[in-house]
Parts: C-alpha cells; structure tokens; sequence
C-alpha cells in the first residue's frame, strides 16, 4: 500500500523551509501532494497559478527521484477535504517554534474531530530554516532585498520575473 502525505499551506512564496519540511515528509510517505491553498484570511502576494508554478520548480529542482514523488495540486476550502481527495492518510505540519506549536495543535484537534481517518504529523524545523517564514521573505522582497538565502533558485528566478 503506498502511503500518502498531503502537505497544505499557501506557499506565498515557497521557501527554503518548505523544502525542508518537504524533505521530512518524504522520509514518512511515499508520496507527498503539496496542496496549494486560498486562505481567506489571507492577501497573497503572488496569484495562486503563481504559487503553484514555484512549488512545481521547486520539486523540480530537487531531482528526478524526488519529482516522481511529489506532485501539487490548487485547493480551496478544508484540507482535510483536499487530502482526502488526494488520497492521503497523513496531513503534514511543520513546527518552527512553540507559537505554531500552539497553533497547529487546535488545528490539529479539530481536524481529527472532523477527519479521524486522517493523522495529522508534525515536522520540526531544521535549524538552519527555523528562522525563515514566507511573510518575512514578502517583506524583504517588497522592500527590494535579497531573499536568495531564504527561497529554492527556481523560486527567486520566479520571483524576479514577476519584479520586472
């Protein structure tokens, strides 16, 4: 039986610590969807076709073996719902410090109160990318700095694409 993981978030933009969340939950499924999500409560920086283009060249840029195991689909609504349809047994989350952890875990009940079929994991953040969130990485680019350390090479040619 293959074992699927669904990995939500916005991904506006996709950074480097997705992609170590990413790596995570590789070495639990083998197969991860990446689902690229509207959140209401939130005003993306880039359109969600955008956002789904970055995370595409970014399982790109991580090689054959990794590109056959990942795929990303658009979704709208609960996750729970898109990873059910996606087929998935795992919703992975990843945890940088003790206010995700706060927050993750509400989230976490509620979804195992409305899909108990699906166990959420948690994926601590390496070190090196705790640091980095995608709101910190709009706002250095907004302000015209450079986010090379913070996103994949694929996602910064996207992102100055779209500068131009």
């Amino acid at each position: 039986m293959t074992r699927v993981a669904f990995y939500p978030g916005t991904f506006d933009p996709v950074t480097n610590g997705h992609v170590d969340i990413l790596a995570g939950a590789l070495g639990l499924a083998d197969r991860v969807v990446i689902g690229v999500g509207v959140n209401p409560g939130k005003s993306p920086m880039f359109p969600l076709s955008e956002r789904k283009a970055m995370v595409t060249a970014m399982v790109a840029g991580l090689g054959k073996g990794i590109e056959e195991r990942v795929t990303a689909t658009e979704f709208s609504g609960l996750a729970i719902t898109a990873a059910r349809a996606a087929g998935a047994t795992l919703l992975i989350r990843g945890l940088r410090d003790a206010n995700d952890f706060d927050y993750e875990m509400q989230m976490a009940g509620m979804n195992a109160a409305m899909a108990p079929d699906l166990h959420t994991v948690f994926l601590p953040a390496s070190p090196a990318s705790r640091h980095i969130t995608a709101t910190l990485v709009r706002q250095i680019a907004g302000l015209g700095g450079d986010v090379t350390p913070f996103v994949p090479a694929a996602v910064k040619r996207l992102m100055a694409r779209r500068e131009r």
